[in-house]
């Protein structure tokens, strides 16, 4: 694909940076410049939303530790109103973190100190993400040697239909239509089975297991439906960078 597919209004996407370190301010600012992206920084919470409500950015960058409100409020306020993918670059690398990040909105979740080569795959993939995510809403979606046929609940691999159970194909589906992107396994839980299901996640490994022993090749080293440890998981386009 090339980046005309992603491009708006004839310019390439808008990213607005959200963080109050002025090293960071200056070190990404000029990283997302450089290859062409067109940045807006805000360094508060407050600027964030006014700076979005006012022109709707194509991507976030998020930093959690803001000086007047906190990142995940920032993000939550930001996913009510607006459809574009919020990426969280922040310090804090726990799992409670992550996953409350991924829980109220956002798309991925980048600890400092990070790469830049990292940093703009990663913005890459979710700029891929939106510009594919209405074609994967119905037809069909091929991936490597495995189609998936949203509208006649058919699956093939390798030119072989593969027989799934409705709930095997619920979160087959689930996944690939949020293609490389993490869900929380709550956040599945919730989908497939129902808010009260949530703290049950052995209902969720198990249908994974069911399902990888189906459509992967070697269960044991998925290729599409990939483990986030005690955050999730996501289906690999195989356009993700490296964990």
């Amino acid at each position: 694909m090339t980046t005309a597919a992603w491009q708006t209004d004839g310019n390439m996407p808008r990213i607005l940076l959200v963080d109050d370190e002025p090293a960071i301010q200056r070190a990404v600012g000029p990283l997302l410049r450089s290859r062409g992206y067109d940045v807006e920084i805000a360094a508060t919470g407050a600027d964030a939303l006014r700076l979005a409500a006012g022109r709707a950015p194509d991507l976030v960058v998020l930093d959690l530790g803001l000086p007047d409100i906190e990142g995940t409020e920032v993000c939550r306020r930001l996913r009510a109103t607006l459809a574009m993918p919020i990426i969280v670059l922040s310090a804090r690398g726990s799992e409670a973190d992550k996953v409350q990040a991924l829980d109220l909105g956002a798309d991925d979740y980048v600890t400092k100190p990070f790469g830049p080569e990292e940093l703009l795959a990663r913005i890459r993939v979710a700029l891929r993400r939106v510009s594919t995510g209405h074609a994967a809403d119905a037809g069909v979606l091929v991936v490597g040697d495995l189609s998936i046929d949203y509208d006649r609940r058919r699956v093939v691999r390798d030119g072989s239909e593969i027989r799934l159970t409705p709930k095997e194909f619920e979160l087959l589906s689930l996944l690939a239509r949020s293609h490389d992107r993490v869900l929380t396994h709550r956040a599945i839980l919730a989908a497939i089975w129902g808010g009260n299901a949530v703290e049950q996640p052995e209902h969720l490994w198990t249908l994974v297991a069911q399902l990888r022993r189906k459509i992967e090749i070697d269960p044991a080293s998925p290729r599409y439906l990939i483990s986030e440890p005690w955050v999730g998981y996501r289906f690999s386009t195989g356009e993700s960078p490296p964990d």
